[in-house]
C-alpha cells in the first residue's frame, strides 16, 4: 500500500468528526474509514512497536466511530417521515422537507478575521492572488473603468499540505467577504437532496452577499476528468457546476470568487479550465527557507525551547517538507517533554535532539517525484 501522510489522515479525520457532529452520517461513515485506513498505512510505517501499536488502536476506534455513524443512518431510514424508496441507491433526492432543513447544516458560511500577514511565506503567490483577486475587489470602479473582471473561478494546486485552505481565508479576510466553504461528499450526499440542487444553492446563498468566496477543497472529486465519471450523478453535477462560474459575470456588480484546491489537478475534467471558469491557476508550492522559518517561530515560540535551538538552522534542515510536516514535527517535539515533565514532576523543555529525532520520525510526505508530476502539469496547463 503506497505511503500516506499525517496531514492525509488528519483531514479525513477531522471532516469525518465534523460531518458527525452534523448528523451527517453517510460522509461521516466514508471520511472515518478513509481516515482509519490512513492510520493502518502510518501504523506500519511507524519505527517502534510502541507508536505502531498506539496507531494501530486509534484506527480501531475510527473504525467503531465509522460503524456507529452506519448504525445512526440506519435508524434515520426507519424514522417517521423519511421514505425509504427515495433513499434507495442511485438515487440522491433527500425526505420531503429535508432538503431546506440540511442545507443550513452543509453550507458554512463566516467572515474570517485570517490576513495575508497571518500565513507563514509565499510572498510571490501572495502578491499573485492580490493582482489577480484582491486588488480589482479593493477597487471596482477602477477595474470597471479598465473592463477588468471581479470575481470569477480560481484554481490553488500543489503538493498537499501547503496552505491552500488558509491562503483562501486569507484571502476573503483581504477584501472583507463571507466565506464559504463545503466538501464534494457533502454536496454529493444523498442525505440531502439532489446533487446539482445543492450545488445551485451555494451559488445563489454567495450572490446573496456583497462579496463572497465559495471555497472547495478536493475539487476533483466534483469535476473529474470524464474518463473518472462513474456514476450519472457526476454527469449531472459538472455541468451545473460549470453553468454556476459562467454566471459570475453576467452582471457588472458580480463579486463572488470561486476558489478551488486541489493536490491533483491532472484529475480534473479540462472543461473547467476554458476561459471563464478557471481563469487563473496559482500554484501553492512547498515552503521556501523564509516560509520555514516562520513557521517554526509561529508553532515553537510560544513553547519552552532550549535557548540552543537555532530556527535558521532547523529551517535548512526542513528543505523539502511541507507547512503541515513542519506542525506535525514541532507537535510532535512539544509531546515528549511534556510526557516527561508530567511523569518526573520537573519541567523539561524542547531541545535539539528531541527535534531531530522528530524530524528522522517523520519522512517528507512529498516526493521528488511528486513534485515532477507538478511541474510537468504547470507546464501543460499554461501552453493549452
Amino acid at each position: 500500500m503506497a505511503e500516506v501522510s499525517w496531514d492525509t489522515f488528519e483531514r479525513y479525520r477531522q471532516k469525518g468528526l465534523d460531518a458527525r457532529r452534523a448528523g451527517q452520517w453517510d460522509s461521516a461513515r466514508i471520511y472515518l474509514l478513509e481516515a482509519a485506513r490512513a492510520m493502518t498505512v502510518l501504523a506500519r510505517q511507524s519505527a517502534g512497536e510502541e507508536l505502531q501499536e498506539g496507531r494501530r488502536q486509534m484506527a480501531a476506534r475510527l473504525l467503531d466511530l465509522a460503524k456507529d455513524c452506519e448504525k445512526a443512518q440506519s435508524e434515520h431510514r426507519r424514522q417517521p417521515g423519511v421514505s425509504r424508496s427515495r433513499m434507495g441507491p442511485g438515487n440522491e433526492t433527500a425526505a420531503e422537507g429535508e432538503t431546506d432543513k440540511t442545507a443550513s447544516q452543509w453550507i458554512v458560511k463566516e467572515k474570517p478575521t485570517l490576513r495575508f500577514s497571518d500565513v507563514a511565506g509565499l510572498d510571490r503567490v501572495k502578491e499573485e492572488i492580490r493582482l489577480k483577486m484582491v486588488y480589482p475587489f479593493e477597487h471596482p470602479e477602477l477595474a470597471k473603468k479598465f473592463g477588468v473582471r471581479l470575481g470569477g473561478g480560481v484554481l490553488m494546486w500543489g503538493p498537499p499540505g501547503t496552505g491552500k485552505t488558509m491562503l483562501a481565508k486569507a484571502t476573503a479576510g483581504e477584501i472583507d467577504a463571507t466565506f464559504f466553504t463545503v466538501s464534494p461528499a457533502e454536496l454529493l450526499s444523498k442525505w440531502v437532496g439532489e446533487a446539482e440542487q445543492n450545488i445551485k444553492k451555494l451559488f445563489d446563498a454567495a450572490k446573496q452577499e456583497k462579496r463572497s468566496i465559495i471555497f472547495i477543497d478536493e475539487i476533483e472529486a466534483l469535476v473529474p476528468a470524464r474518463q473518472d465519471e462513474g456514476s450519472s450523478v457526476m454527469q449531472r453535477v459538472v455541468p451545473q457546476i460549470l453553468q454556476g462560474m459562467e454566471g459570475f459575470d453576467k452582471k457588472g456588480d458580480q463579486a463572488v470568487l470561486f476558489m478551488g484546491a486541489t493536490n491533483v489537478p491532472w484529475q480534473l475534467d479540462p472543461a473547467v479550465m476554458r476561459p471563464g471558469r478557471f481563469d487563473e491557476k496559482v500554484y501553492i508550492p512547498l515552503p521556501d527557507l523564509a516560509a520555514r522559518r516562520k513557521m517554526l517561530e509561529i508553532y515553537l515560540s510560544k513553547r519552552p525551547v532550549d535557548p540552543s535551538v537555532n530556527f535558521d538552522v532547523l529551517a535548512q534542515k526542513l528543505d523539502g517538507y511541507s507547512g503541515a510536516d513542519i506542525k506535525y514535527i514541532c507537535d510532535k517535539s512539544a509531546t515528549i517533554p511534556f510526557l516527561r515533565s508530567v511523569a518526573t514532576g520537573t519541567e523539561g523543555c524542547i531541545d535539539n535532539q528531541i527535534i531531530d529525532d522528530s524530524i528522522v520520525d517523520t519522512p517528507r510526505s512529498v516526493t521528488p517525484e511528486q513534485l515532477k508530476r507538478f511541474e510537468a502539469w504547470g507546464k501543460e496547463a499554461a501552453t493549452a
